[in-house]
């Protein structure tokens, strides 16, 4: 308002070019006055003139008023066309195969934004991380993030023939306290298997060899023989297809997790973020995504 006064030479018409009165505006100014401990503006009934403070005043708030107008044109940029870094965190294994490989097709759709992807098993805090964005499975405990649906996260038990061939398959859960069972540390029920058949839940304390906190390392092992593995289809769903790994109590289902794109909460999600999650809603979501296709033996419901 003071800037707009000095330079419409008057109250009045500094009050037209804002849409507000008169009087309103001198009661701002004379409160911006008050507040500085010292009078800008020389009054009198035809005209105003700087004060020697006034002229000082003037002369920083122009630079202030011009860097603010320039921080809203940039912020305005950001809002419209996706553009800046974009921060993603990601599982190891999920972002390798299913993320990685879809990054050369965003950056060329959307040439004005870059990535920097950090990929790690256990839970990062996104506001102290830095994080636009997160790719999370499971059970969601902040209820401070926002999260939206991608896709549905199915789980089987799995083993490979050589494994099979040896130890012979179990054809009902208590079968399993007689195989060596393989385990993912990051599950929080890691060791305790539920499955839901025609007998309804049976929960089964499994006992293995071999526990690790890496999806690849643990599918490695179960495509080694070592014994059978929790494994999510995201993972196993190749190695099924082709006949390296074999299903496992196939009558019986895992919990169904999902995958979720999370996010800090905010009042205006920067267009980067809504781009990122609306492209890969779109290339990997829907109740079957594409690495469940052609795995007719998973039951669903």
């Amino acid at each position: 308002m003071f800037v707009a006064v000095v330079e419409n030479k008057g109250f009045a018409a500094a009050g037209r070019q804002l849409g507000v009165s008169k009087s309103a505006i001198s009661k701002r100014i004379s409160l911006l006055e008050e507040y500085l401990g010292a009078r800008l503006l020389n009054r009198s009934t035809r005209n105003i003139s700087l004060t020697e403070a006034g002229e000082q005043y003037y002369a920083r708030a122009v630079d202030a008023l011009a860097a603010a107008q320039e921080a809203e044109k940039a912020v305005s940029q950001l809002q419209g066309k996706p553009k800046g870094r974009l921060k993603l965190n990601a599982p190891m294994t999920f972002g390798r195969l299913h993320i990685a490989p879809l990054i050369p097709k965003f950056l060329k759709l959307n040439p004005e934004i870059s990535i920097d992807m950090i990929m790690d098993d256990r839970r990062v805090d996104l506001i102290d991380g830095g994080f636009d964005l997160a790719i999370r499975g499971g059970r969601l405990d902040d209820s401070s993030l926002i999260a939206r649906k991608i896709a549905p996260c199915y789980n089987v038990l799995a083993a490979s023939p050589k494994y099979i061939e040896k130890h012979g398959a179990p054809t009902v859960p208590e079968d399993l306290h007689q195989h060596n069972c393989l385990h993912y540390a990051y599950f929080s029920d890691h060791q305790e298997w539920s499955l839901e058949g025609p007998e309804g839940v049976i929960r089964v304390e499994t006992s293995g060899n071999f526990q690790v906190n890496n999806g690849d390392a643990l599918a490695v092992a179960v495509l080694g023989g070592c014994g059978i593995g929790r494994l999510t289809t995201f993972t196993a769903g190749e190695y099924l297809r082709s006949g390296q790994l074999v299903q496992i109590l196939p009558r019986y289902k895992l919990p169904v997790q999902t995958m979720y794109a999370v996010f800090p909460e905010r009042k205006y999600l920067p267009s980067k973020v809504r781009a990122f999650i609306e492209f890969i809603s779109e290339e990997i979501g829907g109740d079957v995504p594409y690495w469940d296709e052609g795995l007719p033996q998973l039951s669903r419901t």
